[in-house]
């Protein structure tokens, strides 16, 4: 029998179980392909290329994405800084599809079970509760900041006052974020998806007519001209490191999108909306972010739009900004809740839904209290998750592409430790988190965001792709070695 007709067998077992009457025994069954761990059938599978273009937009645009131009600005003038996105996110972007949405899609499972004969169930399992949580918390966290922001502008517009840009009206603005985004994600990815498909398009409009009013307030002259605001003395230098910072972008979006490109009903309709729907939409939104930078001193449209579009225009467009940050929430951290539950093994199985996902939040609404700080510590925290992401993708590439040679067994895999193929001593295949650690420290040695060293050959190869490169070569090897006797498919 074939790897795949095991998976097929092992995964619609369950289901039909339920139907035939332990529907009422274990009613989490039935909802289990959605907020659990169960791959999907293709009669499950809701979205089509456009309902994915959507999603992927709406996560693009928003305003994180400005604030990459922005922080891009701090580096390079406009001309520059167009070429280091494009290079970037174009170089973070190929890594990261090719490393989740092309697997997740043809087995409808999410990237993390994918990841068992990688790292193990145990050591998904770690790699889920420190990088992957870090990473998805902070990102919730800058989203709900930034809705908060955009909440103050409101606020202090209507009240015709003028309120601190970190004060506690941003607080109030980011919390209230995060209970909307529980909601929303408490409904399941079906419903996010409806919500992007309102709000992509809007979004899209709405950031041409951002480029179009800096163009009338200011000159395109002005744009072109510009200096960058705050450049090492290195020209080459700053390039590099913005062509890294808009790398670990690309690379960033890897804890979501293989749990959402399994929605999709065929492989175009993932590959292509995942890479050129992140790429166009990203680039057009911090294009804009990056022109006010350097023209106003500002990336935030929160800051510039109601005294350029006007009190009814631009506090409509705060509102709608501000929505845009909470679906895009909603987004990621759907991925990653589907994460925790697998890699909890039975401790989190049967916790429900809206509970697991209100937890979750617990760290982000604490982080509301301290806006300044996650934006002053931005570029770090990109380039820090980027190191173990661009690993992650790497050894996931390599495991996928080359040792497994595009074949999964579906069943050994949700069987884990209870199976053969996936299950290692202490649930950790070592090869993995050997192989990640590598790549990280070859990441941080090359280039380190903390203290700004790097060495001579970052400026020529940059960080990211070596990271995943060095990962990759490294978990061949230690998988030769270590796990040579292992089976690959069951006999």
């Amino acid at each position: 029998m074939s790897a795949q007709n095991h998976g097929t067998e092992g995964r619609r077992s369950v289901p039909r179980a339920a139907a035939r009457g332990t529907t009422l025994a274990d009613p989490m069954l039935q909802s289990e392909h959605v907020f659990g761990t169960f791959p999907l059938l293709k009669n499950e599978r809701t979205w089509s290329a456009l309902d994915f273009t959507w999603v992927n937009t709406a996560l693009a645009i928003a305003t994180w994405a400005f604030l990459v131009g922005g922080s891009t600005a701090l580096l390079v003038g406009f001309a520059d800084g167009i070429a280091a996105m494009l290079i970037g996110n174009a170089i973070g972007l190929c890594i990261m599809v090719l490393a989740s949405v092309v697997a997740s899609q043809r087995w409808g499972s999410e990237q993390y079970t994918l990841l068992r004969g990688a790292f193990g169930v145990a050591g998904v399992g770690i790699l889920v509760f420190t990088v992957i949580l870090v990473t998805e918390m902070g990102w919730s966290s800058l989203l709900a900041i930034m809705a908060g922001r955009a909440t103050s502008q409101v606020a202090s517009t209507i009240a015709g006052a003028e309120f601190d840009q970190y004060g506690p009206l941003v607080t109030v603005g980011g919390l209230v974020a995060i209970v909307l985004a529980w909601f929303i994600l408490s409904r399941g990815p079906v419903t996010i998806g409806r919500f992007n498909s309102v709000i992509a398009p809007g979004l899209a409009v709405i950031t041409v007519i951002m480029m179009v009013f800096l163009v009338v307030n200011t000159s395109w002259d002005d744009m072109m001209t510009a200096s960058p605001i705050a450049p090492f003395e290195n020209e080459t230098l700053n390039f590099m490191v913005a062509v890294e910072f808009n790398v670990g972008v690309g690379v960033s979006w890897y804890p979501v999108m293989g749990s959402l490109a399994r929605m999709t009903r065929t492989r175009k309709a993932a590959v292509w909306p995942a890479y050129g729907g992140l790429l166009i939409a990203t680039l057009v939104a911090q294009i804009v972010g990056m022109a006010a930078a350097l023209t106003l001193g500002d990336s935030d449209p929160t800051v510039w739009m109601v005294p350029f579009g006007g009190a009814v225009l631009g506090v409509a467009v705060l509102i709608f900004i501000a929505f845009a940050n909470i679906t895009s929430m909603s987004s990621i951290v759907y991925s990653t809740i589907l994460a925790i539950r697998q890699s909890s093994g039975n401790l989190l199985a049967r916790v429900p839904w809206k509970l697991l996902t209100a937890a979750f939040f617990v760290l982000p609404a604490v982080m509301t209290f301290f806006p300044q700080f996650m934006y002053e510590q931005f570029i770090v925290f990109v380039a820090l998750s980027g190191a173990f992401l661009a690993s992650v993708c790497g050894i996931a590439l390599a495991d996928y592409f080359v040792l497994r040679r595009q074949r999964f067994d579906l069943r050994q895999l949700h069987l884990g430790q209870h199976g053969t193929l996936y299950a290692y001593p202490g649930g950790i295949n070592w090869a993995g988190l050997v192989s990640l650690l590598a790549g990280a420290a070859f990441y941080l040695w090359l280039y380190n965001p903390i203290t700004l060293e790097t060495q001579p050959l970052f400026l020529i190869i940059t960080a990211s792709l070596p990271a995943a490169v060095v990962s990759a070569v490294i978990y061949l090897g230690l998988s030769a070695l270590l796990n040579r006797k292992r089976p690959t498919e069951v006999r």
